[in-house]
């Protein structure tokens, strides 16, 4: 069995990670910013655990040092262990040009996507590497292999730091018992995605086209993703779904209407 903490991970493509490693009979910590999401969660995914799967969870707000300390010292309560650790909170603001994106969401994005991602990196080494290894995976987006789409300015530039943080981890674990590697999980329709969509339909009918051909469901993606960070023995191991491959296949195969799904 494998303890893991995923942040972030009481609704889109965290909790179908979470999901997906209970359904295989391990242990997960939840997180979330409210006390009400972490416990929907676990009752969730109590019904899905299987194997002896079980999930545990924790209020934690990334941006605070001392709050992802305590989601580790949780963790380790509840499960004994930490041996994989996930990087997963995000927020993300993607109809608006950088101009147009206010001063508050540029500080949720900076503070959650690159603070959250680093305390969770700082906190996840100094534990794991105390308790003799473990694996830390830190979850990339749009932008972090240095593309750049209109409307994604900011939020890009966050994922696209990371992927340099996150180099530099791998290198500065080399050769201890801890292992770092990223996750690139595509382009997903997310409860985030979903609410922005809301606010600019107009927005969401000028990308309809490439949205259908590219993007995923989490649900279709996490079985992938978990598998691929199980599996995993290598440090510096990138993860990607959206491969070459994959999205030449997307483009010549069947297309389907993905967005009718959510009634857009």
């Amino acid at each position: 069995m494998v303890n893991a903490v995923i942040t972030g991970s009481t609704k889109g493509i965290g909790y179908a990670l979470a999901q997906e490693l209970v359904r295989r009979g391990h242990a997960v910590v939840v997180t979330g910013r409210t006390q009400a999401a972490v416990d929907a969660a676990v009752e969730k995914l109590g019904l899905e655990a299987k194997n002896g799967g079980r999930a545990a969870g924790q209020v934690v707000d990334v941006s605070d040092a001392k709050s992802v300390q305590s989601l580790w010292d949780a963790a380790v309560t509840a499960l004994g262990s930490v041996d994989l650790w996930v990087n997963n909170a995000g927020v993300a603001y993607t109809m608006r040009t950088i101009a147009e994106t206010t001063p508050d969401e540029v500080s949720t994005m900076v503070s959650t996507n690159m603070l959250g991602t680093i305390y969770g990196s700082q906190v996840a080494l100094r534990g794991m590497s105390a308790n003799g290894g473990g694996q830390l995976f830190n979850i990339l987006g749009g932008g972090s292999d240095g593309s750049v789409r209109p409307g994604m300015g900011v939020y890009s530039t966050t994922k696209r730091g990371l992927d340099m943080f996150t180099k530099a981890l791998v290198k500065e674990v080399e050769g201890t018992p801890v292992r770092v590697g990223q996750v690139r999980p595509g382009i997903l329709i997310t409860d985030g995605w979903l609410r922005e969509a809301a606010t600019s339909p107009e927005s969401v009918q000028s990308q309809r086209k490439m949205v259908n051909i590219l993007s995923d469901h989490v649900d279709d993606v996490a079985p992938f993703l978990v598998e691929k960070m199980l599996a995993s023995t290598k440090n510096g191991d990138e993860i990607a779904w959206l491969t070459t491959g994959r999205m030449m296949k997307k483009f010549l195969g069947k297309k389907d209407d993905k967005l009718a799904r959510y009634g857009l």
